[in-house]
């Protein structure tokens, strides 16, 4: 499959498709309102607040130029077609990498499994073999639910130079 031709992928009122720099500013408005919706049921208000500082569009664009594939998914939230998720696929340190991030309001609608399946194709498509990921403490049951084993568990650094709880995962792809 070409990753650059994805086409529109309907899921009901929901559509994904690959995201292109324009969609910078949307995807850091969507990662911003996962954070802060999601995270306090897990996090200290201070881990929140340096989670989710520095989240620019800038640092999807950049992302998006060194190579990291990013998956949208779109609709309507309060009468505007907004982004409500996102997913990544990247290679760091010869580490095939992903991430998931909804809007809180939308959980559990099979958005952010949609958005994972196009992230492991991508990967797939890649020659990767399997992809090992930092799960926020928020994201650990998602991830089990989509075939990710626990490894350990540890910190992640943030942007703003503080650490903040994570489990290290694994997935192998078939």
């Amino acid at each position: 499959m070409e990753w650059q031709n994805l086409p529109v992928v309907s899921l009901g009122d929901v559509s994904v498709r690959r995201a292109v720099a324009t969609d910078a500013e949307a995807i850091a408005l969507a990662h911003a309102d996962s954070i802060r919706s999601i995270g306090p049921d897990f996090y200290s208000s201070e881990v929140v607040q340096g989670w989710g500082s520095g989240l620019t569009p800038d640092v999807y664009a950049r992302a998006m130029e060194g190579g990291e594939a990013f998956f949208i998914a779109t609709g309507e939230l309060e009468g505007k077609t907004v982004v409500l998720g996102f997913a990544t696929h990247r290679v760091d340190d010869d580490q095939d990498g992903a991430s998931v991030y909804v809007r809180g309001c939308v959980t559990r609608r099979g958005i952010g499994t949609a958005l994972l399946r196009l992230a492991e194709d991508h990967a797939r498509s890649h020659g990767a073999k399997t992809i090992q990921i930092q799960a926020s403490l928020a994201g650990v049951e998602f991830y089990k639910a989509n075939g990710f084993e626990e490894l350990g568990r540890g910190e992640a650094r943030l942007t703003c130079g503080s650490a903040m709880p994570c489990v290290f995962m694994r997935k192998t792809l078939s």
